[in-house]
């Protein structure tokens, strides 16, 4: 069974060994992931949901931060199974529908052995085949996510892909970077995430998510989520000499 570690009262943690999930409790006593992990994961999310006392029809929203396989993996399955609507950054629409080709990421060779590494990982795995979902609501800039328990900001974060999305929660002082962000296995230091499509510009929205106020937990899709620390920790990250 994995993990399931609360963040907040409303905000759980789906732990995988490639790519986090995050379930939220919603006002309406439905529920929202954030991610939804590699394709198969749909069953474990559905368990989570279960063990939180949710059925399959009160899982309302999947926000995709952004296309890879291990984040979009598994909402077409989540989709068929519990009538969700997917949102997702409205320049990554394309990409989750399967009508656009992903752009080729730019690698230097430490990236490169990561990447090499988790896809063969994958294939090992007999991770099934990624499917393409619609997206029923593209989201910009500066918009604000319905029905959650606290008024949620979008902020587009282009770099690691071109339309990815971040979350923000000021009350609960909570984030969900995406792949902008992640953490090192202990928690102490947060990373430029690797294979970008653009590093420069992946670089800038690392800035702008590090240096937003009202920032004290940080929900990475890989790593330790940032709970303790957390503004003195994104104060000293070095993006800029990441994975070279």
């Amino acid at each position: 069974m994995d993990a399931l570690t609360e963040i907040t009262p409303t905000v759980r943690q789906l732990a995988f060994p490639v790519g986090h999930v995050y379930l939220v409790a919603l006002p309406d006593d439905g529920y929202a992931v954030v991610d939804t992990g590699i394709p198969g994961s749909a069953p474990a999310v559905l368990d989570a949901l279960a063990r939180l006392g949710g059925r399959p029809d009160q899982l309302r929203q999947i926000v995709l931060t952004h296309y890879h396989v291990d984040h979009m993996g598994s909402a077409a399955d989540l989709v068929a199974a519990t009538g969700a609507r997917v949102l997702a950054g409205a320049l990554e629409a394309p990409y989750i529908r399967g009508v656009v080709p992903e752009p080729v990421p730019v690698l230097s060779p430490t990236e490169q052995a990561l990447h090499e590494g988790i896809m063969a990982d994958f294939a090992t795995a007999g991770m099934p085949p990624l499917r393409p979902v619609e997206v029923d609501v593209e989201l910009h800039d500066g918009d604000t996510l319905d029905g959650w328990p606290e008024p949620v900001r979008v902020l587009h974060v282009p770099g690691h892909t071109p339309g990815g999305i971040a979350l923000h929660l000021p009350a609960s002082r909570l984030l969900f970077p995406g792949d902008i962000m992640g953490t090192s296995p202990d928690g102490t230091r947060v990373v430029l995430g690797p294979v970008n499509v653009a590093r420069e510009e992946a670089i800038a929205s690392f800035r702008r998510l590090a240096t937003l106020d009202a920032v004290d937990t940080v929900c990475v899709p890989h790593g330790v989520p940032l709970r303790t620390g957390t503004r003195d920790i994104l104060a000293a990250a070095t993006p800029e000499t990441d994975w070279l």
